[in-house]
Parts: C-alpha cells; structure tokens; sequence
C-alpha cells in the first residue's frame, strides 16, 4: 500500500516508510512546490523516528538550495501558525497524527498554510519520488535555522479568549503533541488546568493519542467525575493536536458536532452574517443553530484541505468536523485546538448553566454514528445502486460521496461514502425521531450489505 494518501504521508517507519524516502520526499516538494531559494517552516512530533525522520528530511531541503526553519518539538497547529506568521513559503510536519507509534509521515503545505492532499500535489510528489534514485547531486546550497515560535503562537491564541470569569479544566495529552499546544494556557488565570500524561512519550504508554475513539477518554472521565464541580470540561488531544474531543463537566462525551454548533453561535455574535462550515456527517442542529443566530450554515466535504479551500473561497470564519478538527480564520485557516479550547471556556464562563445543560438542547434528533461495513461488492458499485435507488425518492447529491435529503418531506437524511484507504463503504444517517433513524438505517444497510 502506498505511503501516499489522500491527505498526507504516512506509514509504518523502517519498512513502509524510511529516512531514505523522507530525503527523497523532500526534494520532491521543492521541485514541485517551486520553493527553491526559499524558506519552508519543518516542526516535528515527539515519535522516536521523528528526529530522524527530520534529519532526512531538512537535508533533503538543504541540497535543493532551502532555508529550513526548524521549529523543533510542535503540534499541528502551530506549525501551520509558524508558516503563516513566518511567511514562509512552505510548512512541514513530521507526525503520524493519531496513529499508533509505529506509524510516522507528514503533513506538506505551501505557503499561507494551504494543505497540498492527494489531488492538489501528494501523487505528483510521489511520481517525482519513484523517478529517483537517491543519487542525485545537490543543486543548491540551503541552511537551517532554529526558530522558537512558542512565545508568539501563545500571545496569537489568547487574543482569542473572552472569558467571563476564570475557568477550570481537565486536560488529557496522551504523552503527545498537546503539550506543546498547552504554551497557549500557561502563565495567566484566566483558563487553568489539571493534566493528566503531560510528559512527551512518543511511545503513548498510557492510552491511543486518538480522543474519536471514546475508549481513550476513560481516563480523563475518570478525573472528572471523581472531582465533581472542580473542572468546566475535559479536553483530549490527539497525538499531533490538530484534534480535540471534549467531555462536560460530568464526564459524559460531547459529540464533536455539538461543539462546532456552539462555537459558530458564539463567534457569529462578533462576526454577524459569517459564513461557518460543518461537514456533511454533521447533525442538522448544526445548520439549524448557524441560521437562529443569522450566520450562513454552509455544507462541507470531510477532509482538512478540502474544507480549508472551501473556508476561504466563502470568507468563512470558522468550520468544525465530525472527527475533532476546529478550523479558524483566524489561525490562517487551519486548525487550533488550543482556541477550541478557549472558545469552549469562553461560551462556559459567559453563562450561568454548566456545559451539560448548554449542550442539552442540541440532543434534538437522532443520529446513527458512522457505520463502516467492509464489503466485497466495489464501494463505488454501491455509492452507484443508491444514487439510482434513492434519485426520484429524495434530493440526491455528490459533494462527497452520496447524499440523500429527505428531511423536509419525511424527517431522515443519509450520507454513504468510500473509505480512501480501505474497501469500506460508511453510512452516516439521522431522522427526527428513533424510529425513522432506525427503519432508514436498516434499510440503507441492506442495500450496502447485500
């Protein structure tokens, strides 16, 4: 399987993925990318194959006439707020994201932090990469300059806390990345927090860096509901802290689509008439609560760069999506966690209820959860039966995979899509009661598992 996925580059280091191919990687993006001569910001996780990984990699940027900005040990975010504010003319991350310690890549971008995926640059870098041979001479003479960004990516997200009163909040890093995110808390009152695994271990000892799989969130639960009225919420962060889930002040999760529809309300109150995005997956409390408040609901593809292209073809402000990603505008378009996280306290410490009861009221219709199903029959051949099956019955259409709305005239819609990675087909479906969710989602079911 190629290293050369949909959004990024990833694999299992020392057999799928090498220092070697990481050299080569690299002096692919700086002939495709046209950067020579140029600066490109490299930040990397606290994997044990990361140094190594950036070794290989800034080399491979030096010998095509590159000035590397070594950030050093950084989450996600920040290296896209180091591309942006440095104005560099590229940023990449060494991460692996959520995966398991075995697994290393990275994350490529141009300049201004705009992601290059599969179809905007990833399968020409690697066409770039399998013409090599690893031999080539050097055609320019680049350098690597070590810059710490901490300080400024810090000063950068507290501009983004309102708080009302101060707030208390338990905080899980998985020994990853959202330690280095946690810069944007330290040294004030405003926003304080318990920790729970805040030293760097790139071989995640106590739990997956993974907060989509509510079984990591156990122990962040646990702190909660054994200090109850300490914290406002918990917050988790995957390995590269590009993601956040969050729990409410019991300890019971919070669906990541909730938290985009509160945090689009409370930005729309200083930003009216904004345009927000929620992906596809995303319940339809989600439209319905951008629209109350007079902001422009807006419908995304699941995908960071396609829903960074979408952001700023319409202005939008913020997006949120259902795997943990909060994208602002004002983080150059790219995710933050750490103003996620202060977007949350803000919307907390303005009201007088706890997080729970603010939650509550978008626990409105009913949601099936994404249902994967491995199949023999080609995903596509199924997308194709139910675009065919459902076209007269309902509003049909393809921003991703296909989407079936029949909302208004029987209370239901439906999304099924390909795993990019996989032979999985996944269904994400909601009605307005129980029962219309159940009876559609066994009927969708049976067509895809037949």
């Amino acid at each position: 399987m190629s290293i050369f996925k949909a959004y990024d580059i990833r694999g299992i280091y020392g057999t799928e993925l090498t220092d070697d191919d990481f050299y080569k990687i690299a002096r692919a993006y700086v002939q495709f990318t046209g950067v020579k001569g140029g600066r490109v910001v490299v930040a990397r996780d606290c994997r044990k194959s990361s140094d190594a990984l950036f070794a290989a990699f800034s080399q491979g940027l030096v010998d095509e006439g590159v000035e590397v900005l070594d950030i050093g040990l950084a989450s996600t975010p920040m290296s896209y707020f180091a591309n942006g504010s440095l104005k560099a003319d590229g940023s990449v991350m060494i991460t692996a994201s959520h995966n398991t310690k075995e697994w290393n890549g990275c994350k490529l971008c141009k300049a201004g932090a705009v992601p290059i995926s599969g179809a905007t640059g990833i399968k020409d870098i690697e066409k770039l990469v399998d013409s090599m041979t690893g031999h080539e001479p050097p055609t320019g003479v680049g350098s690597i300059t070590k810059v710490d960004i901490k300080a400024q990516y810090a000063e950068h997200v507290r501009k983004f806390a309102h708080l009302a009163r101060p707030v208390h909040v338990a905080m899980d890093f998985a020994n990853g990345m959202g330690i280095a995110e946690s810069c944007a808390f330290e040294g004030q009152s405003e926003l304080t927090h318990d920790d729970l695994y805040g030293e760097y271990d790139g071989d995640f000892p106590n739990h997956d860096a993974n907060p989509l799989h509510v079984e990591t969130l156990k122990d962040l639960q646990a702190l909660v509901r054994a200090n109850p009225g300490k914290y406002a919420f918990g917050v988790a962060y995957d390995g590269d802290a590009d993601r956040a889930g969050f729990i409410d002040e019991k300890g019971d999760v919070i669906p990541m689509d909730f938290v985009t529809s509160l945090i689009s309300k409370d930005l729309l109150k200083s930003n009216p008439g904004a345009a927000c995005f929620y992906d596809l997956r995303s319940t339809k409390m989600a439209e319905e609560t951008i629209a109350e408040v007079g902001g422009k609901p807006m419908m995304s593809r699941v995908g960071h760069s396609f829903i960074k292209e979408q952001m700023r073809q319409n202005d939008a402000i913020f997006a949120g999506e259902l795997s943990g990603h909060y994208y602002f505008k004002a983080n150059f378009t790219a995710e933050s966690s750490a103003m996620a996280t202060y977007a949350l306290a803000n919307i907390v410490s303005a009201s007088d209820k706890p997080l729970s009861e603010l939650i509550a009221p978008l626990k409105k219709y009913f949601q099936s959860g994404e249902i994967n199903t491995k199949t023999v029959t080609p995903p596509a051949v199924i997308l194709a039966k139910i675009k065919s099956e459902y076209a007269s019955k309902a509003k049909v259409f393809e921003l991703d995979g296909v989407s079936v709305d029949a909302w208004e005239s029987e209370g239901w819609w439906a999304n099924v899509r390909m795993s990019n990675t996989e032979p999985l087909v996944r269904l994400n479906l909601e009605g307005k009661t129980k029962e219309i969710m159940e009876a559609r989602r066994d009927e969708f079911l049976a067509t895809i598992r037949a």
